[in-house]
């Protein structure tokens, strides 16, 4: 018996994670798009899945928040069911500065976000995947950019 094919794709509503989300959803995958606040945004992309016959659910929560990332998975848990896959695609950038301009308010978010957060997502998909907890296994994938702008 094949397990039910779940993604999760957070940052899903626009770019490269909306088109990982519907190139998961044409192949049998059963979608949530994770977004932290644009919302019309994830609900174009759901729609557009939902619209060539696809299973998709969008959720808002902030990555870089534990509780919500708990909340999060505990949705999609309730409404679709153990994820297979965690597509980390959520990260900040912020416009480029110098060093010496750098706050620690500053680094501490994007830090938060784009570190702290692919932690938390891949412990609550690990909780649900791993055979030691009872999961068939899965797959965790882990975006990055290597976009740069100059000051």
């Amino acid at each position: 018996m094949n397990p039910k094919k779940i993604v999760l794709v957070t940052g899903g509503s626009r770019g490269i994670g909306a088109a990982a989300a519907k190139l998961f959803a044409k192949n049998g995958y059963s979608v949530c798009i994770n977004y932290k606040s644009n919302e019309v945004a994830a609900l174009k992309t759901a729609q557009e899945i939902l619209e060539f016959g696809g299973t998709c659910i969008t959720v808002q929560a902030d990555v870089s928040n534990e509780k919500d990332v708990i909340n999060l998975f505990s949705t999609i848990d309730q409404k679709l069911g153990h994820i297979s896959v965690l597509v980390n695609n959520a990260g900040i950038l912020k416009k480029q500065t110098r060093l010496e301009e750098l706050t620690a308010e500053r680094i501490n978010e994007v830090f938060t976000t784009n570190v702290t957060g692919y932690f938390l997502c891949c412990r609550e998909a690990v909780k649900r995947m791993s055979f030691k907890n009872g999961g068939s296994g899965g797959a965790i994938v882990n975006v990055s950019s290597g976009n740069c702008q100059d000051s």
